[in-house]
């Protein structure tokens, strides 16, 4: 379910990365590296990486209210049009490859809320429903979900920026005490700080709807 490569589409979603580049913001190592670690420490934090933590705790007392409450908030905070609709094909697409492999009372009340429009299968939220229906420990889970964004993101700046490949892998390796240091942070994070606004990214995100030119749909 960390996989990168998994195929639910990921590899086509910049998250505003791709506005960074062609402003010349993010344009070599360092500004990579200082890209991903932004958005790992002031974004998912807060955000998707928190929306992981409630929708695995929601799902472990079976609190269907508590999860569709969730997918109302984090529906609300993803402002950015392509942001929010990827969010929701990401996570439609994760619960098409998992429910073949965990059947499940709770995921599928869940889908009939999607279906009937009660709820939009925002990714972090199927990724910690699923995590917590494998078994897999909390900790565990949100080191995973990090683990691939931060993979996602280092795969998309090797390739728009452009960087090398063996820049890619040191950036990771360097991050690695970051995303341990951000698991631990997100498992005692108080419910208020959930949905920070992160304003730059936002805006690069709705600036990437009129790029002059494109190779990610956001």
């Amino acid at each position: 379910i960390a996989d990168p490569t998994l195929p639910i589409g990921g590899y086509t979603h910049s998250n505003g990365l791709e506005t960074y580049v062609q402003n010349r913001i993010v344009h070599n190592v360092t500004t990579a590296r200082e890209f991903v670690e932004n958005m790992l420490k002031y974004n998912l934090k807060y955000n998707d990486g928190a929306f992981v933590k409630l929708a695995y705790e929601a799902t472990q007392k079976e609190d269907l209210d508590a999860l569709l409450q969730l997918d109302q908030e984090c529906n609300a905070l993803k402002c950015p049009k392509e942001i929010r609709q990827a969010s929701q094909k990401l996570g439609l697409r994760l619960i098409k490859i998992f429910k073949r492999k965990k059947q499940s009372s709770f995921m599928e009340a869940y889908e009939e809320a999607i279906r009937n429009r009660k709820a939009t299968s925002h990714y972090s939220l199927v990724f910690g429903i699923y995590t917590c229906l494998l078994d897999i420990p909390q900790y565990e889970a949100l080191f995973g979900f990090y683990y691939t964004s931060v993979a996602g993101m280092i795969t998309n700046a090797v390739k728009l920026v452009p960087l090398g490949q063996l820049d890619g892998q040191d950036i990771l390796f360097d991050l690695y005490p970051v995303i341990y240091k951000t698991v631990q942070e997100t498992i005692e994070l108080e419910r208020d700080y959930v949905g920070l606004c992160n304003t730059s990214f936002d805006i690069r995100c709705m600036q990437h709807e009129r790029l002059y030119s494109r190779l990610y749909m956001s």
